[in-house]
């Protein structure tokens, strides 16, 4: 029997990192710790398109960082799930590059400014030359894989963002995304707040793609994940994270990762699912989040357009 909703999986490989990024709450990860390979084959033994429309290999983390890097993306190849990534760009190599093209569809760089003082400045310990470089190496080498950009969408990037996209157009990146919210994840980040709506028109004015799109995949699905679970909140309804140790969380909120739900070892998603479904919002996540309220009825709406535009090009 097919569920009665897909959803996207987070796959944290490791939620150890290279960089101390401002935007980052990570001082929340007490025990960071790196995924076992026989974990990442077990999850992928749990992922089916009939229930995931989409992977991406994200989490607290670099996934670049991770040792057996090589082995874990062999894994993937042949994977019937679609499989996307999110990097700081740092670690992007040519070998990386090479090993990376064809076993996912996107990789998604995040870049918060062309000056070196901002990015020095949200991009703690990277080297913005070095990530520039190669993400001038990536643009050049990929055939299979695309390249987009994650703009931050912190206060200081902004003034620099003309020509920030600029310069990324110029090298022939043209999928520039952005998210309309800057994540106060569990009350973590107050202090860098930024009205939504703002950040909506920044979006419009320099077309660039809102990242919440990218988690709709279809105003029904939506529709029924919002009916068939207790809490009524799309972004957790949407997403299901799966942690280093195999854990399923409740919220990918969840950064201190003390809230999991079931464990790929023993656990299907389906299951996984089910026991989230009849859950309630948990006020320690919750009550300080500025995400349970990020979908409007439009933006579903514009979600499901862009969702049958992209199936009309792809055919």
């Amino acid at each position: 029997m097919n569920p009665a909703y897909r959803i996207a999986v987070n796959a944290e490989w490791t939620s150890m990192c290279n960089a101390a990024c401002s935007m980052c709450p990570r001082d929340a990860i007490a025990h960071p710790q790196r995924m076992q390979i026989d974990t990442w084959r077990r999850l992928l033994d749990r992922l089916s398109p009939e229930e995931v429309f989409r992977v991406v290999i994200a989490g607290y983390g670099e996934a670049t960082t991770h040792p057996r890097f090589d082995e874990f993306v062999e894994a993937m190849h042949g994977h019937p799930v679609r499989f996307d990534m999110v990097s700081n760009g740092h670690l992007l190599d040519a070998d990386k590059i090479a090993r990376l093209d064809g076993a996912i569809d996107l990789l998604v760089v995040s870049f918060s400014s062309i000056d070196p003082d901002v990015y020095g400045r949200v991009h703690v310990k990277l080297d913005q030359r070095r990530v520039m470089a190669n993400l001038q190496a990536a643009q050049r080498l990929f055939t299979k894989t695309r390249l987009a950009i994650s703009l931050t969408p912190m206060p200081e990037c902004l003034p620099t963002l003309p020509a920030t996209i600029d310069w990324l157009k110029a090298q022939g990146i043209g999928t520039l995304t952005m998210s309309p919210t800057l994540y106060n994840r569990a009350g973590n980040q107050q202090e860098h707040a930024l009205a939504t709506e703002e950040l909506r028109r920044i979006i419009r004015r320099y077309r660039l793609r809102s990242q919440e799109l990218d988690f709709v995949p279809s105003v029904r699905e939506v529709a029924r994940q919002w009916l068939g679970n207790r809490f009524k909140c799309t972004p957790r309804n949407v997403d299901l994270f799966v942690a280093a140790n195999g854990d399923y969380l409740y919220c990918y909120n969840d950064i201190g990762h003390h809230h999991p739900i079931g464990n790929v070892a023993t656990d299907s998603i389906a299951d996984t699912l089910r026991r989230r479904e009849a859950m309630a919002a948990m006020p320690s996540l919750c009550d300080g989040c500025d995400m349970r309220k990020r979908y409007s009825p439009g933006e579903l709406l514009r979600g499901a357009v862009g969702h049958m535009r992209s199936r009309l090009r792809a055919t």
